[in-house]
């Protein structure tokens, strides 16, 4: 393939099969694309999550434990193969946030304690790096039908 031009017209699967087709001889070039694929879509779904939250580069940096630098590049660049999953982690939390709340309203109940967690927020889970159970509290936050029991 000579341009992104000879795409733009396909459905994602048809795109799919052309790169395969095209590079199907090469094992090693179609495991890196399809990890650069899934690091540029964790880095998209990372700057949702920075605005849905209300956090900045900075702020999010802190949480994350990395540099304000690092963040910039991953949301330019993608995200690096080992924060992928705490990265779709965070992004299913905040479509369960976005789908349930009004938008104005997550970065108060990121920043809010939960009682069933001792206390800590949502922003207190991440920079303790256990994003699996910021998903966790946010299913619960949403289980509507305890409501009737």
């Amino acid at each position: 393939m000579r341009s992104e031009a000879l795409l733009q017209g396909l459905g994602p699967e048809e795109a799919a099969a052309q790169v395969y087709m095209a590079h199907r001889h090469k094992v090693a070039w179609l495991d890196v694309f399809a990890e650069s694929l899934g690091r540029r879509r964790a880095g998209e779904s990372l700057a949702q999550v920075l605005q849905a939250w209300g956090l900045s580069q900075a702020e999010a940096a802190r949480l994350l434990g990395v540099s304000r630098q690092a963040v910039g590049k991953w949301l330019r660049q993608g995200a690096p193969a080992d924060r992928t999953a705490a990265f779709a982690d965070l992004a299913a939390a905040t479509d369960l946030l976005v789908r349930y709340l009004k938008r104005d309203r997550i970065p108060a109940v990121v920043r809010r304690p939960v009682l069933s967690r001792g206390g800590v927020s949502l922003l207190d889970l991440l920079a303790q790096g256990d994003t699996s159970t910021v998903l966790a509290v946010c299913r619960d936050m949403f289980q509507f039908e305890r409501a009737h029991r």
